[in-house]
């Protein structure tokens, strides 16, 4: 009899040892979580852009009615350049929530009656959305008014000029960025239709090249008018190979596309 109890005793603390270690394994491997609370965790991302909007949207919405540009497309591009950093500054200077840079700051602030700070959230705000405002007023669609915010007119002047391949950099923003902004256009100003958002399955080899990020606006020339300004799609609505090469584009020195 005793025997028989020191073997119970001995097989229940066998039994519970192999229950802890169970217990220990699917707490690990997550499998003996909630299955409410991994939901609940799994939701959050998709209101960032909201809390980001919310944090200025008083600001993007006087923005959005001083130049006649979509809140989207302002929440979208500050979204890209800063996360909402008010402090952000990149590797090249570019400042603040838009990520201006310095000498483009200075001429829309005198052009806007902006404040002395390029940090503030309100005039860095009006800045940026000045300033794409302007780029789509001089190349009349979306893909290239994201590829001179990011490059400069000048830049990317010297593309439809002499073919100089835009930045590596630049590709990506106006890739990862037009597909947000879609079709949305101002309502008044440029009439140009906006164009296809680039795909990049569709284009050449991405060339990666250095390059300047904004420029100051009028640095170079506009073009003479509206119809040479950039290509667009077709009534008919089949995409323009153009239209792509003014984004993702070959060398200017490899001859035909591979």
């Amino acid at each position: 009899m005793p025997r028989c109890r020191l073997g119970h005793g001995h097989s229940g603390a066998i039994g519970r040892h192999r229950a802890a270690r169970s217990i220990a394994f699917l707490l690990l491997t997550g499998l003996f979580c909630n299955p409410i609370g991994v939901a609940a965790q799994a939701q959050p991302s998709p209101l960032a852009p909201r809390v980001l909007h919310d944090a200025y949207a008083d600001h993007v919405a006087e923005a959005s009615r001083r130049f006649d540009i979509p809140e989207t497309w302002i929440d979208a591009v500050l979204q890209v350049e800063s996360a909402g950093n008010v402090r952000a500054i990149s590797s090249a200077g570019a400042m603040g929530l838009m990520q201006i840079m310095p000498a483009t700051w200075s001429a829309l602030r005198q052009r806007h009656g902006l404040g002395r700070d390029p940090y503030e959230p309100r005039d860095n705000i009006l800045a940026g959305a000045a300033y794409l405002r302007a780029m789509f007023d001089r190349y009349g669609n979306v893909a290239a008014m994201l590829a001179a915010y990011n490059a400069g007119p000048g830049r990317y002047d010297e593309y439809l000029s002499a073919g100089r391949v835009l930045p590596a950099e630049t590709r990506a923003y106006v890739a990862k960025l037009a597909p947000i902004l879609g079709d949305a256009t101002p309502s008044h100003g440029a009439s140009m239709p906006a164009a296809r958002p680039p795909d990049w399955r569709e284009a050449p080899l991405f060339v990666a090249r250095s390059g300047n990020r904004q420029s100051v606006i009028g640095d170079a020339p506009a073009p003479p008018d509206g119809n040479t300004r950039i290509p667009v799609p077709d009534a008919t609505g089949a995409p323009d190979r153009r239209q792509h090469e003014a984004i993702f584009v070959t060398r200017a020195d490899s001859g035909a596309t591979p």
